[in-house]
Parts: C-alpha cells; structure tokens; sequence
C-alpha cells in the first residue's frame, strides 16, 4: 500500500484526539484542524482505558488484514445541488455530485479503498460505510472516531476491503442521511461464485427534502416539538435543530399506519415520495435484459424512517446474501428490508414488461422501478403485484452459509440493552439515557460476544451495529450487521471481537438516532 498524504496523517492524528477524549483539551486547535461541530458532544467524550480509534491496536488490526489486491481511488463531491426525480419533480438537495442516489463506487475485496471526501455543502458533514469492518478511525463517527470535515474542507478515507458484498455509504452527521447524501458501495469478489447475466443495484429512499419547503433538520425538529420533547441532546456533530426555510412546510409528522408484520406504528414520518434508483412512482427508471436472463439484484434501503416490502411482479426471487454475507439460498414472492439492511436475490427474467414495486410498509404508497424484457404495457404507480400479499421473508428466517457461519463457541460476555421510548414523547434511547459519546459498553478483543436487546417501545426499530457482522439467533443464522427488533421483541446475536476501537450501535431510522437512540460499545486496553 502507498503511504498515506501528510494531510490525512495530521486528520487521522485529529481523530485519534477524539478517540482518546483529548478533544476536550484541544478544543482551540480543533478550530486550526477544520471542524465546526467539535463542542459539547466532542468534549464529552473520555479516555478511560479504551482502545483509541487511531491507537495502535486498530494499526495492527488493519496491518493484519494484508490488503494485496488493487487500490481503488475515487473523488467524491457533497455539494447543494437540484436533482430530477423525474415526472417533473426537481428539487435543490444535498448530494454526492449531481444525482440521486450518488456515484456508485466499486472495489474488491482484498484490496483497498481511498476515497477523497470534498464538502462543499454549507455544513459540516462526514462519512460512514455502512457494514464494513474497517478500521476504526475511517469510520466516520464525529465527536467518537473523526473530526468533522468543515465546509471548504475535505478528508481521505483509506482502508482495507477485506469482505465482499453490497454495502452503502452515508453521513453520519445530524440527520443529513434523509437528503440525498447516499450511494452504493459494491465490494467485488474475485472469486464470484454466482453465476449471472446482469446485475442491477437497486436503492429504496423515502423523500421529502425540498418538497414544499421541507427538510429533515425542521421535520426533527417538529417531532420532538409536537411531543413536548424539549431539543436538548446534542446528537453526534448534528445540524441545527430547525431549519429556516423548513419551519414553513407543511407537518411531516405521522401517528398512524399499521403493518401485518412490525406492527401498529412503522414509522414517523410521512413522505410524499418513495423513490427506486432516484426516481419517483409516476416516472421510474427501466432496467432492460433479455427474456431467460439470470439477473442479480443488490437492494438497499437507503431511507430515513421507511420500511420497505418489495416484489418483482411475474418472479421469484432467490435470496442469497443478507447484509454482504451469504445464506443458504432462500426463495420468495417478496422481501421486507428495514432502513440499512441490503439484500441480494436472483431472478430468471420472464418476457414482458414487470414491476418492480417496493411498498412503503404501513404507509401506503410506494416506489416503483420497471424491468422490461420485451413487448407490453408499463406498469404504473398504482401497480401491486399479487406477490406483495405474500408473507415477506426476513432475516431470521435464513441461516448462514457455510462460508459465512460463526463457528460454534460459548460466549465470553453478555451485553444486555433494552430499547426505550415513546413516539408520544420522543425520547428515544438505550436503557433510558440518551447518547453522548463517552458511553462504553465494554468488551475485549478476542471474545466471543452475546448481545442482547430488548424491545420495551411500541415501536419496531432496525438496529446497526458498526465495524462488525454478527449472526442471528444466538450465533447460528444469518449475518448481519442491521437487523430488525419487533415492538416488545427482543433479538440475541453474537459476533467476535476481532475489530479493536470504539463503535456504535443504533437505531438506524435517522430520526430515532438523532433524538438519542445511539451508543457505543467499546474495546477495552489490554
């Protein structure tokens, strides 16, 4: 690997301050290093006897992961822009470049990923790679694992891609994910043992960005208003509470919609669109093949408060990774993915024209994508195939494949969290508190680790954890590292402490988060 610019030693020597919780003692010079959102969160933040993100322990980790293969580099742009959604529907946004969802970015695996981060929005931001284990200190947390990256300023993201799948990148700053700040991360094997035709990378969002003065910064802000939820947590390097032109939209806020399989409160916010591929219903975009195609599709739930069920009307689809890792192939008429979680199926194409229609679970509406292989009628936004009235298949009802499984192993610690909160007062949180980043759940590297989490809402939440997969059902399903937990639910998973630093765990609807529903779990020194 090339050694790294002095620029990225004199930021990553920036984030291991934040690791480290000297933030607070270099407050001043934070200011010199370009961020803008250090203060009370970043300060918070400390040392204790934790693995520092930039800390020898995580160098040695990334040294171990002996990335041979190809360096990727690629330059990305976050910048105010208006985006089509197509149907007439433009509206000025924030994005990486100039569309919707950003420029897809591929790597393999084995190799390594540098990516330039410009920001040229009026607020700072950052970047988070969503399900990858990579070292601490590129992942993205600010006020945790990295100093902010100040408008004007940039950063280099540069790491070891050693697992290949279908992964997604996004900020992790405020609520910035819920604009148009997204796109694919594709980790390519070189030793792809699917055999297939075509591939086609579909991305589910829920939008409201711009529509009628709408932003995310003024819908959170309402959510917590409208509840009597005074905007006292600070979040994680999160934007204003309240946005100017926002405050005059109309009420995003939802208190209803019930689903059959999460419950009788799916979400918080109404959209008025939900978008395949960055295209709205009434205008979607057409993935062309040839009738007896084997096409691979990787989806990924790119929205902010919106489960979504999908089915490709006329087909079955045979699920194969869950997540990046894969599973004893699984076949359905639809699937049900939570925000964050990405799956992978196959489909042989029929002849004709076919909707691919991804439901809005509980909310009524929903996107629409069109996969023609011939001649016929287009299938319009009004369209749901008979597959959608089909049971969905979730994750717990895979199991790991062979090469993905977790060997067999009694756990040396058990992390208990229960989920806490009400939409009536939103005050979301983990075991009642909360986050500020000097929250540690501790574990050691070395150790098998049992979660576990207990659902005491009345909501259903999809939960992330960072720089790691674990497996479902106590260590004997699928791989995941995003995974649903039912209103008064609860959900066991193991995974190994192989990845030394400081990472989050967290709901990954962005609104939840934002109002405290975030903590860390944290490497001990040894």
């Amino acid at each position: 690997m090339r050694s790294l610019p002095s620029r990225r030693a004199v930021l990553g020597a920036s984030a291991a301050l934040a690791g480290s919780g000297l933030l607070a003692a270099c407050a001043g010079a934070a200011e010199d290093h370009g961020s803008a959102h250090h203060g009370a969160a970043a300060e918070a933040a400390a040392p204790g006897d934790y693995v520092d993100p930039a800390g020898p322990e995580v160098q040695a980790a990334e040294a171990a992961r002996k990335a041979t293969g190809p360096l990727t580099e690629v330059k990305v742009t976050a910048t105010a822009t208006p985006l089509d959604l197509g149907g007439g529907h433009v509206f000025r946004s924030w994005a990486y470049g100039d569309k919707l969802p950003g420029q897809e970015v591929r790597a393999t695996a084995g190799g390594t990923l540098s990516l330039t981060l410009a920001n040229n929005l009026p607020e700072a931001t950052s970047l988070h790679w969503h399900g990858l284990a990579l070292r601490n200190d590129m992942d993205g947390v600010p006020g945790l694992t990295q100093r902010d990256i100040a408008p004007g300023g940039s950063f280099t993201y540069e790491f070891a891609v050693p697992h290949p799948g279908t992964y997604w990148f996004h900020p992790h700053t405020g609520v910035q994910q819920d604009r148009g700040l997204y796109a694919p991360l594709i980790i390519e094997d070189p030793k792809e043992p699917l055999a297939y035709d075509k591939e086609w990378v579909v991305v589910l969002d829920d939008w409201l960005d711009g529509v009628d003065g709408s932003t995310p910064d003024a819908v959170l802000a309402e959510l917590r208003g409208a509840n009597g939820k005074a905007a006292g947590h600070a979040g994680h390097g999160a934007a204003p509470a309240a946005s100017p032109t926002g405050t005059t939209g109309p009420s995003r806020v939802r208190m209803a919609g019930e689903s059959d399989v999460l419950g009788k409160d799916v979400g918080d916010v109404a959209y008025p669109y939900y978008l395949i591929n960055g295209r709205a219903a009434d205008d979607p975009s057409v993935f062309t093949a040839r009738p007896g195609d084997r096409i691979r599709l990787r989806i990924i739930n790119a929205g902010g408060d919106t489960p979504f069920r999908i089915a490709l009307g006329g087909h079955e689809l045979t699920v194969t990774h869950t997540d990046g890792f894969p599973v004893e192939q699984a076949r359905t008429g639809c699937l049900l993915l939570g925000m964050g979680e990405r799956y992978d199926v196959l489909v042989t194409a029929q002849d004709g024209v076919f909707p691919l229609t991804a439901l809005a679970e509980g909310k009524g509406q929903a996107a629409l994508a069109v996969l023609r292989t011939g001649s016929g009628t287009a299938p319009t936004a009004a369209t749901r195939p008979a597959e959608l009235s089909t049971r969905p298949l979730m994750a717990d009802q895979l199991k790991a494949a062979g090469s993905a499984a977790l060997p067999a192993r009694t756990p040396d610690r058990t992390v208990s969290i229960r989920l806490t909160g009400t939409m009536a007062r939103y005050n979301w949180a983990f075991d009642g508190t909360p986050y500020t980043p000097d929250q540690r759940h501790p574990v050691r590297a070395g150790e098998r680790v049992r979660l576990e989490l207990r659902n005491s809402t009345p909501m259903w939440h999809p939960v992330h954890l960072h720089g790691h997969t674990f497996a479902l059902g106590g260590g004997t399903g699928a791989r995941k590292d995003t995974s649903v937990i039912l209103p008064g639910g609860r959900l066991t998973v193991d995974f190994d402490a192989d990845n030394p630093g400081l990472w989050m765990l967290h709901c990954h609807n962005v609104y939840h988060s934002e109002s405290g529903m975030m903590t860390v779990l944290g490497y001990e020194r040894t």
